[in-house]
């Protein structure tokens, strides 16, 4: 059959469902460092899940004294990170009856989805763009709304239709999430030769979007009861989606460029590439690109913006886990993951620190035993493809594997700048995502393209009355080594993200012109903050893995028994939905095949 000649393809082709974002949201957690035009004076974040509106969307804080109690235990699974893949599949996992423990590092959960208070103000560290989220029960191909649909959990937001494109001609281009909106946008810039390239190029797409949409990711497992999960999904058009296999397994170029000639539209489709997965055309799945176009295409007003920032989102599924029985450990560092017998069978905590004594000193050695979390079935790493390797002893895993996954490609890190403004005159009108583009001719250089994102425009709590919550970033293009060995706060570091930041101050004038002088505070992310924050290896947005080269995705199978992998280092297109669906596909690998059947029944799939 077809589907089971390759699974490592199969995964491949369905990972298409996973991409119903066409803005890459990202990833930082900023430190509150105050800039020359910030108001004097530090103001100190938040802390976990505190938010400024009287919501019950967020759980409860607990208390330090109140973790420490849960942190050495015996649980079935343990899951290292609270990101979005980590969540869902801790409470996924939980969902089927397995005891769960989820530990992160950080004092807030979420990892690149976290949100932070500052001032008053509720910042998304992250993303903020999402589609299909809010789509009714058993109609959302994203992996994120159905694995929330599975926790009986839902997630308020406000739909709304189109974003921004400032170009370097000085054209300010509404794109609208409809297909004919789309293509008259490209008639108005390029003409009607460009239009009828753009149609060819839909007529390409059209049998490649159906055979993309075909198997969905909720289906995929990572053994060989995917023979059963797919087993409903047989018919004429899983036959087309084997026929079209090479195709949407290769680069979206090897499709473009059998039809489009004109330098602007395939500009722009390398720009739609660019900030889905962080590379060009040439370089990104064609599955990724089919779909999303298929999924943008379907009508209006299916973009959607959290209420309560992302958040609201991380409450959601933090809720799922905990109504399931798991357990959520924040500051807890995991050292290493234990390996007993061959077999990973747990993970040790970093101890934390001990109080200081008034003399300075600390008042015991942290030297001592580390804090074990035992896991009786195994573990599961939502860190990045480098970072859990940092976590395995030497030798552990073969030799080749280990090779390969520490050589993954990277892609570059990001410079993101929070601001709190005056919101005073700003126009009601004012469109919530702008995307700016400065060169066409190298769209992956760093600096050139940068995305904004004002969320009061939706949701004015986010921000003190009056006032407006401004997020600008540079995504994936800001490289490390130009960070690389400064020290966070040295006057170097502080005169680096004043001389950088500058490409975005730039961006966000288009527009509102005066944006400097509205600005009331100012926190700028870097690289290193990125390393810091979310323990990311060089602060990289992902890895950065061509379709036109031999690697392919790894999926969340490993070699090492026991342990099991997820979030955005698994599965094309790095953000939030791809990262939602590696958890759903680690859950379900490791779900009876039988229970993971009547998931398929419960989604309608």
């Amino acid at each position: 059959m077809l589907l089971t000649t390759n699974c490592t393809q199969q995964r491949q082709l369905t990972l298409a469902k996973t991409h119903t974002s066409a803005c890459r949201p990202r990833r930082v957690r900023v430190c509150a460092t105050a800039q020359p035009h910030h108001r004097p004076g530090r103001v100190a974040t938040t802390k976990a899940f505190t938010t400024e509106r009287p919501t019950a969307s967020s759980p409860p804080p607990r208390s330090r004294q109140e973790q420490e109690k849960h942190r050495s235990h015996e649980t079935d699974y343990v899951v290292i990170g609270s990101g979005i893949g980590g969540l869902c599949c801790g409470a996924l996992l939980a969902r089927y009856g397995y005891k769960v423990t989820v530990v992160e590092s950080h004092y807030l959960p979420g990892g690149a989805a976290h949100s932070f208070q500052v001032g008053g103000y509720t910042f998304d560290a992250g993303p903020s763009f999402h589609m299909g989220l809010a789509d009714p029960p058993g109609s959302s191909r994203n992996p994120l709304a159905q694995v929330l649909e599975l926790l009986g959990e839902r997630v308020e937001c406000k739909r709304y239709s189109q974003w921004v494109l400032h170009d370097p001609e000085g054209r300010r281009t509404p794109i609208v999430a409809d297909r004919a909106d789309y293509t008259d946008m490209i008639g108005r810039i390029a003409g009607p030769a460009a239009v009828a390239e753009w149609r060819r190029l839909e007529a390409a797409m059209a049998p490649l979007q159906r055979g993309a949409a075909t198997f969905p990711a909720a289906a995929i497992r990572s053994d060989p009861g995917m023979l059963l999960t797919a087993a409903r999904f047989f018919g004429p058009q899983l036959l087309l989606t084997g026929l079209v296999a090479n195709q949407l397994t290769g680069p979206f170029s090897a499709v473009v460029d059998k039809h489009i000639k004109d330098p602007w539209l395939k500009s722009m489709l390398d720009l739609e590439c660019f900030v889905l997965s962080g590379m060009l055309a040439k370089d990104t799945l064609a599955a990724e690109m089919v779909f999303m176009f298929m999924e943008r295409g379907e009508g209006r007003n299916r973009i959607d913006y959290p209420m309560g920032g992302s958040e609201a989102i991380i409450a959601a599924l933090i809720r799922g886990l905990e109504k399931n029985g798991g357990r959520l450990l924040l500051r807890s560092h995991v050292d290493h993951i234990v390996m007993e017998g061959g077999r990973a069978t747990g993970v040790a905590l970093r101890r934390r620190s001990p109080a200081p004594t008034p003399n300075g000193s600390s008042s015991s050695s942290s030297e001592g035993p580390l804090e074990v979390i035992r896991a009786r079935k195994g573990v599961v790493s939502s860190a990045s493809v480098w970072d859990t390797h940092k976590l395995l002893a030497p030798g552990v895993g073969p030799k080749e594997w280990r090779r390969e996954s520490v050589t993954t490609p990277q892609a570059a890190s990001f410079l993101h700048m929070h601001l709190g403004i005056d919101a005073a005159g700003l126009s009601p009108d004012l469109d919530c995502h702008h995307l700016v583009v400065n060169d066409w001719s190298d769209l992956e250089a760093p600096l050139n393209v940068c995305i904004a994102s004002i969320p009061t425009q939706f949701d004015p709590a986010l921000a003190p009355p009056g006032k407006a919550v401004v997020h600008a970033y540079t995504a994936g293009n800001e490289p490390y080594s130009v960070w690389e060995g400064l020290k966070r706060g040295s006057k170097e570091y502080e005169d680096l993200k004043q001389e950088r930041s500058q490409t975005l101050w730039k961006a966000l004038e288009r527009f509102i012109p005066d944006v400097r002088e509205r600005t009331e505070l100012c926190m700028v992310g870097t690289p290193l903050t990125h390393e810091r924050f979310l323990r990311r290896h060089r602060g990289s947005y992902g890895p950065a893995i061509s379709a036109s080269g031999k690697r392919t995705w790894p999926g969340t199978a490993t070699p090492v028994p026991g342990l099991t992998v997820c979030g955005d280092s698994c599965m094309p297109g790095i953000g939030v939905p791809a990262a939602a669906a590696s958890g759903m596909m680690a859950a379900n690998s490791l779900a009876p095949v039988w229970d993971h059947l009547k998931v398929l029944e419960e989604l309608s799939l």
